[in-house]
């Protein structure tokens, strides 16, 4: 497993970058994640990038102007990726954390989880 494609992963999202995503998911991930007020599931990249990661979290109305925080660590075959973005949004500046754990087949992400901090306003 390519030891950095949870940081490669966070660092093309934080570009907001669909093809990117979808490069380093596998087409059929196993993808389950949480957030403030909903579970999330898939098997498809598409959906996964399209529907919930670029088309409900970070839709076009929200920018990622930075990342404020990136650490990742592999643990056993499951790699570890923390990272908190700095977004705004037409109401504010917002903080967001997320932690992702993810494991790969043939360089490609192929089972992803993701816990979210929601939007937090920027203090």
């Amino acid at each position: 497993m390519s030891t950095d494609l949870g940081e490669q992963f966070a660092r093309t999202l934080a570009t907001q970058d669909a093809d990117g995503l979808k490069h380093l998911l596998a087409p059929k991930v196993n993808f389950r994640a949480l957030t403030p007020g909903r579970c999330w599931e898939s098997d498809d990249a598409e959906a996964v990038v399209d529907d919930v990661i670029l088309g409900s979290w970070f839709s076009p109305e929200c920018s990622i102007t930075r990342i404020v925080q990136l650490d990742h660590a592999t643990l056993g075959i499951v790699e570890r990726v923390g990272y908190r973005f700095q977004a705004k949004l037409p109401d504010g500046e917002f903080i967001i954390e997320q932690q992702a754990y993810l494991r790969a087949e043939t360089d490609k992400i192929s089972w992803l989880r993701i816990l979210c901090s929601g939007f937090l306003h920027k203090e």
